[in-house]
């Protein structure tokens, strides 16, 4: 790992910004929130803005936990991860359809992936073509749904007893950062240092554990990458805590966002297959869309590698 220059600075001030800078973002992203009113695009900016604080919080009190307080640590990551949880929901729905529907779109525009066409249909194409406005609007119906549900939850939860507590929570970390006093006082190099190295092995050794791409369409795999993501995730939060470049690590992480994206759609999609009594030609047209996402998760796997194995071959 790259070190740069932190003469100067204890653990506990490093972290101790970093944390801070964190805290008040999610305070100003708490408040555009509660100005957003109707604004559904204003409120979604405003909780991508606490989700990303949030998951940096958590990150950062995670990886650099023994220079900490480890109980007040442990208990404001735990709350800071459910509020992360409770805001992606909504976006996370409202995406899924966005991207099923824009493949519906490009996929009965032109020639469909291999599958054997519906009963009665003249081929690949027209098979498609008869069942795409369908399955549309089951996908459209059953992801509103689970969008509006979602929507019902966050508002609860901004409400609950629970929420305004984190909030309270995150508004102290902003002045006040509670850390391990021994710890705190370290060299960086010597303290946050070896724990961000630490974050990084275990990055490492859960890629070397990744199956090898291909092309089977293996959901059970799709955890291996998913636990690859949270650890890139996390290892990339403590660089940026030590102030390191990120930009290789921010682009590999792209591509495992569009990896969790496009298995999360092609499950969605086979779920909506399994609708009793749907027309075959509408379930042929969710097929079709479950193996186009499916093709997207192997190269989001692939483009991953590729951004991993640049990476490495420069270190």
């Amino acid at each position: 790992m790259a070190q740069r220059n932190h003469e100067g600075e204890t653990a506990g001030d490093l972290l101790g910004d970093y944390l801070r800078n964190q805290a008040m973002r999610f305070l100003r992203g708490l408040r555009l929130h509660e100005c957003s009113g109707a604004d559904a695009a204003e409120a979604s900016d405003a909780s991508e803005v606490m989700r990303g604080a949030s998951r940096r919080i958590s990150g950062a009190l995670l990886t650099f936990r023994p220079v900490t307080d480890p109980p007040w640590a442990d208990g404001l990551r735990t709350e800071l991860i459910w509020v992360s949880g409770v805001l992606a929901d909504e976006h996370a729905y409202a995406s899924r359809l966005a991207r099923l529907l824009e493949a519906l779109h490009r996929l009965s525009g032109s020639a469909a992936p291999q599958i054997p066409a519906a009963r009665g249909a003249a081929g690949p194409r027209g098979g498609l073509a008869l069942g795409a406005a369908r399955a549309a609007a089951l996908l459209d119906r059953q992801l509103t749904l689970a969008r509006t549900r979602a929507h019902s939850a966050t508002l609860q939860a901004f409400g609950s007893a629970r929420f305004h507590a984190v909030a309270d929570a995150v508004a102290v970390l902003a002045s006040e950062v509670q850390v391990d006093p021994v710890a705190a006082r370290g060299d960086v190099h010597q303290v946050l240092v070896p724990l961000a190295s630490v974050a990084e092995s275990r990055l490492a050794e859960a890629v070397c554990r990744l199956p090898e791409p291909s092309r089977i369409h293996d959901e059970a795999q799709d955890a291996f990458w998913h636990t690859v993501r949270r650890l890139l995730r996390t290892h990339r939060y403590a660089l940026e805590v030590l102030g390191e470049d990120v930009t290789r690590l921010a682009t590999a992480g792209e591509a495992l966002d569009r990896h969790r994206d496009a298995a999360e759609a092609a499950s969605a999609s086979a779920l909506a297959a399994r609708t009793p009594r749907i027309a075959p030609a509408t379930a042929y047209a969710l097929g079709v869309l479950h193996a186009d996402q499916r093709h997207e998760v192997e190269a989001a796997r692939l483009a991953f590698q590729h951004v991993w194995q640049r990476s490495a071959v420069r270190t």
